[in-house]
């Protein structure tokens, strides 16, 4: 039986999991310093420069394979589910525009505190991965294909709990790209609705 492929979440694995083995033939991942001079967000770096692009580029950089790793796994997973639900482009602009929302978020936080960390990884895009998810799960009595909405929410607390008790991560990101998947899905959704048969007369 022919089954679609989630040609979106296929590409969006390979150009992370490319530029990270060509990130590492020419330093160490886990360096910040070399993560921000190849184009990961730092806000000083984007405020002196206007290196703004940082917003979308650190969305294809990791610190580590282990970053990398865990990361392309619930790509794998969460992106190909909603890929096949909405369709290719509108899968494509709910991952960079929450990828973007996380970044800008953790920018306004930065600024804020007055506390600056070199930051990257496509976290903030999968949060709102999630976060469309959910939306649909709500939209669908409580399911989206093998998912819950019970589920869904469960993985988010679980997520957020690991984020808040854990060192080095940017939560700032990982919630403005659960915000803004939420609400990009509610704006881009459009349900299903099933066509019925009609029975032949005579």
């Amino acid at each position: 039986m022919y089954q679609k492929k989630a040609v979106c979440t296929i590409g969006l694995i390979s150009v992370n999991v490319a530029v990270f083995l060509w990130l590492s033939f020419f330093g160490i991942t886990e360096d910040a310093e070399f993560m921000a001079e190849h184009g990961a967000m730092y806000v000083p770096l984007m405020i002196s420069q206007g290196s703004y692009y940082r917003l979308v580029t650190s969305m294809f950089l990791h610190f580590g394979i282990s970053h990398l790793t865990n990361n392309m796994l619930t790509l794998g997973l969460l992106g190909w589910q909603l890929e096949l639900e909405v369709g290719p482009l509108k899968y494509l602009l709910i991952y960079f525009g929450s990828g973007i929302g996380g970044n800008l978020l953790s920018l306004l936080l930065d600024l804020q505190l007055h506390d600056y960390a070199v930051s990257a990884g496509a976290s903030g895009a999968i949060f709102g991965i999630i976060g469309a998810l959910l939306y649909i799960a709500v939209r669908n009595h409580g399911r989206i294909g093998s998912l819950s909405g019970r589920g869904i929410v469960f993985m988010i607390l679980l997520s957020l709990y690991y984020g808040f008790t854990s060192n080095g991560i940017d939560n700032a990101a990982h919630i403005g790209g659960l915000c803004a998947g939420f609400l990009l899905g509610i704006l881009l959704y459009r349900k299903r609705h099933r066509k019925r048969r009609t029975p032949a007369l005579g």
